[in-house]
């Protein structure tokens, strides 16, 4: 049976950065991945912004690691030359009684360690985006956009100059907690048993599924599972805005909100459709209540320029209900199973807080 210190479960992003960082810590590091490249999943089927950190629950996981990574990650980006940019946002009241959000919106940015924010005029707003229709809005500076594949790629490199290995088609079909680690069964087409030290179950869509398959692991701390899907469209007229726009946020979701790519192409999205199994297909139809939600902000959106693009999944925790939840990053003092880390719901902002997440794994795995 072969023997390795630290197992990571996922080459999704956080999981790469997880691997990285444990590696340059000198871990010795096997990363099992199930697909056949990194970042595949939910990595891969996002609006790829960097979060400035506005929303999320005072106090959080999410509030704490998306302020700390989005520094990490701008500092990441610049000094290695991958793509990005930091555009900006602006959140805007298209109606007069959304005004009074914006300020309580600004509060609660403030609590998270976001002071940037800067309410703007109607005519303020659109001295900026002379297209935009609102009665008021806020300018988040630090909000950007990233070319997620390229930053993936690096994280990569990095581990694996580091020392870091990576084993892709190898899922993790069970495991068991042993006397001194873990003992790993491994699919794919050349089977094997391995054992280790550590493991880190960074799995995102399957991160439950995983837990549940380790024997030893206490299923009654394992949250349950759960799908919110969200479908993007891109615009084949351009768009005249050079910033990310927000509506005010609604309840269950931020809003039907635009994104650019770094070329500068519009996508809209994404929506929040609750399921019971994963099918990435994005129906037609679903762009058909985007047109007045879009309008509200932008007037002169031509009939007919949204195009069903892509979708995603959110690796949610908590029911439909309660719609809102954090990240939860759960070792030996929840669980009792020393050397096991377990991701839970890690959806947006991940990506943001991909380098705040492995320094925070980092230091409960004792580095």
């Amino acid at each position: 049976m072969d023997k390795v210190e630290c197992v990571v479960v996922g080459a999704g992003v956080v999981g790469l950065a997880i691997a990285r960082r444990l590696a340059e810590a000198g871990r010795e590091v096997i990363v099992l991945e199930a697909a056949d490249a990194i970042g595949t999943v939910t990595s891969s089927r996002n609006s790829e912004v960097i979060h400035a950190g506005i929303y999320y629950p005072a106090g959080s996981l999410m509030a704490r690691l998306c302020v700390a990574g989005k520094q990490a990650l701008y500092d990441y980006c610049r000094d290695r030359g991958i793509p990005h940019r930091n555009s900006g946002k602006l959140i805007v009241a298209t109606r007069p009684e959304e005004i009074a959000k914006l300020a309580s919106i600004k509060a609660h940015a403030e609590a998270n360690g976001v002071a940037d924010l800067k309410q703007l005029s109607g005519t303020g707003a659109r001295a900026l985006e002379p297209a935009l229709a609102c009665e008021a809005a806020l300018l988040s500076p630090s909000t950007g956009i990233v070319d997620s594949h390229s930053y993936m790629l690096s994280l990569r490199g990095e581990a694996e100059a580091a020392g870091a290995a990576f084993a892709f088609l190898a899922p993790l079909e069970r495991g068991r907690v042993t006397a001194d680690g873990f003992e790993l069964d491994v699919g794919g087409e050349a089977p094997m048993t391995l054992s280790c030290d550590m493991l880190i179950n960074s799995a995102g869509l399957s991160a439950t599924a995983i837990a549940r398959m380790l024997d030893g692991m206490p299923l009654d701390l394992i949250p349950p599972a759960y799908l919110a899907k969200g479908c993007y469209f891109s615009c084949n007229a351009k768009a005249p805005f050079s910033r990310l726009i927000y509506p005010v946020p609604e309840p269950g979701g931020l809003g039907v909100h635009l994104t650019l790519d770094l070329a500068g192409q519009a996508r809209f999205g994404p929506d929040v459709e609750w399921v019971d199994h994963i099918d990435y297909t994005v129906d037609p139809a679903r762009g058909e209540r985007f047109y007045p939600a879009i309008r509200r902000y932008w007037p002169s959106l031509p009939d007919g320029a949204l195009m069903p693009s892509y979708s995603g999944m959110r690796p949610k925790i908590v029911p439909p209900a309660v719609a809102v939840q954090d990240f939860m990053i759960q070792g030996a003092q929840t669980h009792g199973v020393p050397g096991l880390i377990n991701l839970f719901g890690i959806e947006s902002p991940g990506l943001t807080s991909s380098l705040a997440i492995a320094d925070y794994v980092a230091e409960m795995a004792g580095h």
